[in-house]
């Protein structure tokens, strides 16, 4: 059974910073992809950070960012603890969601990495709040 569990949300001031963490258990390979997007009240879930395990190294990976987080988020890995993070800097108002961890079995790449379908195992989500 693959869980993945979501921490590190809260409310922050514009300009503060956050750390998201997933801790993820269950099948190493349902973690070859892993991504973080985020839903907003009213809004659909979008696509914010993904990082994805290369097929030619286990020790290597490809990063890929939403343009509105570029810069400001950093999406990283620790294999040892099973977790994914991300790093949020430099924090906006328009930040403020429900931000979901989500894994994959499938080595996703630079067409499909972004597509919530493409991700079977979801968190339950984690609260962000940014004040202005």
């Amino acid at each position: 059974q693959v869980q993945l569990v979501e921490s590190g949300g809260g409310l922050v001031q514009a300009g503060g910073s956050l750390r998201l963490s997933c801790a993820a258990s269950g099948r190493a390979a349902s973690r070859n992809s892993m991504g973080w997007f985020r839903q907003a009240p009213g809004k659909e879930r979008v696509f914010v950070a993904a990082i994805i395990r290369s097929r030619s190294s286990l020790s290597s990976y490809y990063v890929w960012y939403a343009e509105s987080v570029k810069g400001r988020f950093t999406i990283s890995s620790d294999n040892v603890k099973n977790t994914v993070y991300l790093q949020m800097n430099s924090l906006k108002p328009e930040d403020t969601a429900v931000y979901f961890c989500a894994g994959s079995t499938s080595v996703l790449n630079s067409n499909n990495h972004r597509l919530g379908n493409e991700y079977e195992y979801w968190g339950q989500g984690t609260q962000v709040t940014v004040s202005s």
